[in-house]
């Protein structure tokens, strides 16, 4: 276990505080977990009714009563037998302890009447908790798992001093106006329907437009470096997803049309694109002269997630994503990945959220050997040879144990939300396992049939999530040139909208330029507001002196008024800003 710091301690003890509150006020819950975590720190309870707002208040003044009582915090160990007696009515605390090894020291905390199954550290005295706010309450399954019983999940967090937390809540408060799953609903991005199921987004014309952008964006992009379209089945038979091995390491995560003991056939809903585009390769005989041999596919899949992990577009069951794989020789890998990272890290660039980002080399757990494939051998050689390539190319990463794909390990570029949740945006894969399931084969230079080497990636993740990620990036600003609707025309009076819509016809032509007009006999003020709250980076306003100059009074959503110029010269102003894809 790492050494805990200063702030991850103080919010322990906090969520001992918070449990000892909860037990005084509601005596018959059962307690759970509650550790510190990156943004503050939770408990699990067992209630039989769901916290309110109200009994957060309760919970957080009874917290501010066991800081005042001083309560010292001390520590001692039981044998197994006394400390099962110890916590023979909180079922859950039982339960961690039976899992404990034979020779696991069992150590407690005891602050006043409260006594929790803890390893520590904590802070000496209750009094220390000084700086504190209850955040939420939800539901949580026990252990995350969904077969397991759902409990009561309380947010909070914790700080050294007054001034910290205060200024960690402002933040918060900033982060709720930026929620994608509260602006994108706002801004008519998209919506989602409770007959059609949860973590199935609908997309509304607005956010179709931006996800379009995006993906015209990232295939122009791809073909210039030379990667080769293809269009493949949404779904297969079971028996593509066996040789895959996605049927014995996946099937829970996938969507199963039928039941193997009564169906002749039985389809499943693609959870990846690999094993579907290496029919691809697998079209023709290869030699070592198609190679590198690179497919990308703007690929709709399908994931069975938990309900309580879905988060609006973050976290969804269908999905579109900038998929790739890419087929090469040993001596060409090193030269490939890095062209699928400078793929990665230019799009990440253009969209401004590289500065945003971390990474994470995800390799194998050794000790749990069934969620792979693959012998021990094949992952010490993969993952070296992973390892080299990003120590060649200085990637600042992170390992995670465990986090590999079953067939191989991967460099994650992850980013958070705005609450500070991680999530992973882009990956590049290395995989020398799948080729030979599949009986991919390339004659080499030497007449010899050799399996390649595969590389999965995307280039730009999912477009969903990276939807919701600039979302929140720009509060629903997006740069000009993915705006769903760029430019806003405001005639003053009636008498404008013979030129008002010459102007629209003028912009249109461009080819270039998404506008509306907005002819509601409404003041000015009101409609530069409306236009103002939709984040439309132009609104052109045309008066009496507008008509007779033949030129747009233009307001910067930014920068308010910037001035008059010719229909010609906005064009040309914001055809500069779109071709070069400008972030203000």
């Amino acid at each position: 276990m790492a050494e805990m710091n200063e702030l991850q301690i103080l919010r322990h003890s906090a969520s001992h505080v918070m449990a000892q509150a909860v037990k005084r006020l509601f005596p018959e819950v059962k307690l759970a977990i509650g550790p510190a975590i990156d943004t503050g720190f939770y408990y699990d309870f067992d209630t039989p009714n769901p916290f309110t707002a109200e009994d957060l208040e309760k919970i957080e003044a009874e917290m501010k009563k066991i800081a005042k009582e001083n309560l010292k915090i001390e520590r001692f160990e039981l044998p197994r037998a006394e400390a099962l007696e110890l916590m023979k009515d909180e079922p859950y605390k039982v339960e961690l302890i039976n899992e404990l090894p034979e020779d696991a020291v069992i150590s407690f905390y005891k602050q006043g009447e409260f006594t929790d199954l803890c390893a520590g550290p904590h802070v000496n005295y209750t009094s220390k908790v000084k700086a504190y706010k209850l955040l939420s309450a939800t539901g949580a399954y026990w252990r995350g798992d969904e077969k397991n019983k759902m409990l009561q999940r309380i947010y909070a967090t914790a700080f050294l001093t007054k001034d910290e937390l205060q200024a960690d809540l402002d933040r918060r408060e900033e982060a709720k106006k930026r929620d994608h799953n509260k602006l994108g609903r706002e801004l008519e991005l998209f919506t989602t329907s409770d007959v059609i199921g949860q973590g199935l987004p609908i997309l509304l014309p607005k956010g179709a437009r931006v996800i379009q952008l995006l993906q015209r964006f990232v295939e122009d992009e791809e073909q210039k470096r030379g990667w080769l379209l293809t269009k493949t089945p949404l779904m297969a038979k079971s028996d593509l997803y066996k040789i895959s091995g996605h049927w014995d390491h996946y099937q829970d995560g996938m969507f199963v049309l039928g039941d193997e003991e009564k169906d002749k056939e039985v389809f499943a809903l693609r959870p990846m694109t690999c094993p579907f585009q290496y029919q691809a390769y697998l079209n023709r005989g290869r030699s070592y002269r198609d190679l590198p041999m690179r497919l990308n596919e703007t690929s709709t899949l399908f994931r069975n997630e938990a309900s309580g992990e879905m988060h609006g577009l973050i976290r969804v069951r269908q999905f579109t994503i900038s998929e790739g794989h890419l087929m090469c020789t040993p001596e060409q890998l090193e030269g490939e990945f890095k062209g699928c990272l400078e793929l990665a890290i230019y799009m990440l660039k253009t969209l401004g959220l590289y500065e945003d980002v971390s990474y994470r080399f995800s390799q194998w757990d050794p000790d749990n050997r069934e969620k792979y494939i693959g012998t021990e051998e094949q992952w010490d050689e993969a993952q070296g040879i992973m390892k080299k390539i990003l120590d060649n190319l200085e990637i600042p990463y992170k390992i995670g144990i465990g986090e590999a794909a079953f067939y191989g390990p991967k460099l994650d570029i992850q980013i958070k939300n705005v609450f500070g949740k991680e999530d992973t945006l882009i990956t590049i894969q290395i995989d020398q396992m799948l080729a030979q399931q599949f009986g991919m084969e390339y004659v080499d230079k030497d007449g010899v049939k050799k399996n390649p080497y595969i590389i999965h990636r995307t280039s730009i993740g999912c477009y969903e999530r990276t939807l919701a990620l600039l979302i929140e990036k720009y509060a629903g600003a997006f740069p000009v040139w993915l705006a769903p609707v760029q430019v806003k025309l405001l005639p003053i009076a009636d008498r404008h909208l013979d030129y008002i819509y010459e102007v629209k016809r003028k912009l249109e032509e461009s080819g270039i330029i998404r506008v509306e007009i907005d002819d509601r006999s409404e003041k000015i003020g009101y409609k530069i507001r409306e236009a103002q709250l939709e984040k439309v980076p132009y609104m052109l306003l045309v008066g009496d002196k507008d008509v007779e100059g033949g030129t747009v009074s233009i307001r910067d959503r930014r920068d308010g008024d910037i001035g008059s110029m010719s229909i010609e010269e906005f064009i040309a102003k914001i055809t500069e800003e779109v071709n070069n894809k400008t972030i203000k």
